[in-house]
C-alpha cells in the first residue's frame, strides 16, 4: 500500500461504539463523568476500535532510532556515539524505559531507521533508510523519497504489530539532536517563535540553548519548508525518527490501534500526521506533559490533554510507559460491573 492509498483508506471513529461505552460508564456506581479523562479515553478507544468491549492486554512500545546531522552545529552535549549506545541498550532490554515498560507489562521494540554509526545491535529491528540525516543548517535533512520511505516504514511497523495481536501501541524515539529538529518542525507548523519552543534538551547551558535557537532559525530560513505540506517540512528540517513516528500515527488510525504518545518528539510527529490526515487524531492519547517547552504547544495544537505531568524529559517513550497503568486502572473500573443496580441505589442522572 502506498502512502496515498493509506491516507485514502482511513475512516473516522464509530459513534455507536462511543455511545455504548459512555452508557456503560454512566451505569457504574459513581458520579457521572467523575473519572474525567480516563472515561473519555475509554470512550475514544471504543470509537477507534468499533467495540465497547475493550482489551489492552497486549501492548508494545515502538522506539524509532536515528541520528541527526544538525548535531554538527553544537546543539547537543553529546553525539551519535550516544545514539548507538542507547539503541544497543534498548535492544538488550537495559535502557531506562525497558525497566519502566516491564513494570507496565509492555514489550519494547526498537527500530533503527537512521542510526549513523555501525555496530552490532541484537534485538533492534533493521529498518534503516539512511545513516543519519543531513545538517539542516546547511540544507534539507533528507530527500523526499527518503522521507516517504520513513513514513511508510512507520505505517508498516504498526501493521506488523496489529497482525501480531497488539491492542495498543506506545511511541518513543532515540536520536541525539532530535529536540532541535522537532522544534524546527513545530515552529513551521504552528507559526510559533523558536524561542517559545526550544528547551535545553539533554542538558544544554544557556549559551548552548542560544546557539540551538540560532541554528533552528537558520535551518528554517535556508530550507523554506512549506507549512501547508507536512512531508515537505519533515524532509527539509525534520528527521528520520520524526518521519517514521508520523507514519506510526497514521498507522494507528489506519489499523485501528490506540497510539499513546510520549513527549515533544512524538507530539510533533503526531501533529505532522494530523496535518496530513485529520482523522489520525482519533487514535491519539497523550501520555504526559513533557518538560520541554514545545510539548505544551504541540499538545495544544492537537487538542489533547495529557494523563500525567511529572516534569519528565527523558524520551525513549518513558512518559507513555509511565501513563499506561492509568489506562489499566480505568479499564478495571469500566469492566467491573459495579453498577447502581448491583449497589442497590438509584442511578445518577444529569441535572
Amino acid at each position: 500500500m502506498t502512502l496515498e492509498q493509506a491516507l485514502k483508506a482511513v475512516r473516522g471513529p464509530d459513534k455507536q461504539a462511543e455511545n455504548e461505552a459512555r452508557t456503560r460508564w454512566d451505569s457504574l456506581a459513581k458520579p457521572l463523568g467523575s473519572l474525567g479523562l480516563l472515561e473519555d479515553t475509554v470512550v475514544k478507544i471504543a470509537g477507534l476500535t468499533g467495540a465497547a468491549d475493550i482489551f489492552l492486554k497486549k501492548r508494545t512500545l515502538l522506539i524509532f532510532c536515528a541520528d541527526n546531522g544538525v548535531v554538527a552545529e553544537g546543539v547537543s552535549q553529546s553525539g551519535p556515539e550516544v545514539t548507538l549506545a542507547v539503541t544497543k541498550a534498548l535492544g538488550q532490554g537495559t535502557s531506562t524505559v525497558d525497566y519502566m515498560a516491564r513494570a507496565a507489562s509492555c514489550r519494547v521494540i526498537p527500530a533503527d531507521v537512521g542510526v549513523l554509526l555501525d555496530g552490532p545491535m541484537p534485538g533492534v529491528l533493521e529498518r534503516k533508510i539512511r545513516r543519519g540525516t543531513g545538517d539542516i543548517a546547511l540544507g534539507p535533512a533528507m530527500s523526499r523519497e527518503e522521507c516517504v520511505r520513513a513514513i511508510k516504514t512507520g505505517i508498516d511497523l504498526v501493521r506488523e504489530c496489529k497482525e501480531a495481536g497488539d491492542d495498543i501501541l506506545l511511541l518513543g524515539e532515540m536520536g541525539i539532536g532530535n529536540t532541535t529538529t522537532s522544534c524546527a518542525v513545530l515552529s513551521v507548523l504552528t507559526g510559533k517563535p523558536v524561542e517559545e519552543l526550544a528547551g535545553k534538551g539533554s542538558g544544554l547551558s544557556d549559551e548552548g540553548l542560544a546557539r540551538k535557537i540560532k541554528v533552528i532559525k537558520k535551518a528554517i530560513e535556508i530550507n523554506h519548508p512549506d507549512p501547508e505540506n507536512p512531508a515537505d517540512v519533515l524532509m527539509k528540517v525534520g528527521g528520520l525518527d520524526l518521519a517514521a513516528l508520523t507514519g506510526a500515527v497514521i498507522g494507528g488510525i489506519l489499523y485501528r490501534l490506540p497510539i499513546l504518545l510520549d513527549g515533544l518528539i512524538t507530539d510533533t510527529a503526531a501533529l505532522c500526521a494530523v496535518k496530513m490526515c485529520p482523522e489520525a487524531k482519533s487514535a491519539l492519547l497523550a501520555g504526559h506533559m513533557s518538560a520541554e517547552p514545545g510539548a505544551a504547544v504541540a499538545l495544544s495544537a492537537l487538542g489533547l490533554a495529557p494523563f500525567i505531568s511529572c516534569g519528565m524529559r527523558l524520551g525513549e517513550g518513558s512518559g507513555a510507559a509511565a501513563a499506561l497503568p492509568l489506562l489499566d486502572m480505568a479499564l478495571a473500573v469500566y469492566t467491573s460491573g459495579h453498577t447502581f443496580g448491583r449497589l442497590g441505589i438509584e442511578a445518577y442522572t444529569p441535572k
